[in-house]
């Protein structure tokens, strides 16, 4: 499928001979908002506050670091955020599920993971996010919801909506899927609270990534500043929706990148290591998490940290008090 991903962001005709199931997906698309608004699919409002951060296209736009930002700004506010997310990449026979540090990737997700890790919230996932949220709030005494990647989870109601852009691919051809990127048509965004550029741009809100040092698969405890790879030969591993954003990451430390682009939540084996170079591996944080039982050699993956710029998360909880969503 990534011919077809190519094509969304380049000048290629299969957009024209795609665009009827374009046209196709818009109106179902649309009907199924409708339902929700007129009451035909039932919406469920949760006693309190729920904020949306998701996405109007298909691929990684930064949310999973986004989210992590967000929740440890809530918490500074004097919040206790709980998050749910539909936990993909994981597989579980029982819904909901509590997400914690250790918990296995395989079963609840590997990005549920990473926002446990660092931000130690509550967290839980199941494919109807209204279960995961009401789990949080009988069991942890949660006074606020984060759903993560859920803008098109209509059967949540939500009190604030953020969408997360990637500020160098942005919308591609603008086209809805097949055809092109878009899981919702670009007028949506007209309708969402804030939106947040992924990379530099001259928007109100703007997102940037930053990483200072690999940390050492096996051991955690071992760290290495970036610039100590500078004009090293390495192998990158990117699993994520956009890996070309890691591999430039990598880039601009001036680190000398043999790139391995896997599917978003691609399951890891051993095989997938065995490169005729032994270099040393970089890989970015999802990834490891389903890496670290693999015993491989000199391999690091990179955490990032969001920044953002503006007073985002003033404005955020000014809405919040706006709509009655906080007792400040």
């Amino acid at each position: 499928m990534n011919w077809l991903t190519k094509s969304w962001y380049q000048p290629r005709p299969l957009r024209w001979l795609l665009s009827p199931l374009s046209a196709l997906f818009r109106l179902i698309t649309a009907l199924r908002k409708q339902c929700y608004r007129f009451g035909l699919f039932k919406q469920h409002r949760l006693p309190v506050p729920v904020v949306i951060v998701g996405n109007i296209t298909v691929g990684g736009t930064g949310k999973t670091p986004f989210v992590i930002w967000l929740a440890q700004q809530l918490q500074l506010q004097g919040f206790k955020p709980g998050i749910v997310s539909r936990g993909y990449g994981g597989n579980s026979d029982t819904y909901p599920l509590e997400v914690h540090k250790d918990s296995d990737p395989t079963i609840v997700g590997d990005e549920p993971v990473i926002i446990a890790r660092q931000t130690a919230c509550p967290m839980a996932v199941s494919p109807k996010r209204i279960e995961a949220a009401r789990y949080l709030l009988e069991q942890q005494g949660c006074d606020l919801i984060i759903s993560d990647d859920g803008l098109q989870h209509y059967a949540l109601a939500r009190d604030v909506e953020v969408v997360i852009v990637d500020a160098k691919r942005e919308f591609g051809n603008q086209f809805c899927l097949p055809a092109g990127p878009l899981r919702e048509p670009l007028s949506r965004l007209k309708t969402v609270d804030f939106i947040v550029y992924n990379g530099n741009s001259n928007q109100a809100f703007n997102m940037v990534l930053s990483a200072q040092h690999a940390v050492n698969l096996s051991n955690s405890s071992i760290r290495k500043d970036l610039a100590d790879f500078k004009d090293q030969l390495v192998h990158g591993i990117a699993g994520i929706g956009n890996p070309e954003r890691f591999f430039d990451l990598l880039n601009t430390f001036d680190i000398n990148v043999i790139p391995h682009a896997f599917n978003d939540h691609h399951a890891f084996a051993l095989s997938d290591f065995d490169f005729e170079e032994s270099l040393p591996i970089i890989m970015t944080e999802k990834d490891a998490v389903k890496c670290a039982d693999l015993a491989l050699e000199n391999a690091w993956f990179l955490p990032v940290e969001a920044q953002v710029s503006g007073n985002l998360i003033g404005d955020i909880v000014d809405l919040l008090k706006l709509k009655g969503g906080t007792n400040g």
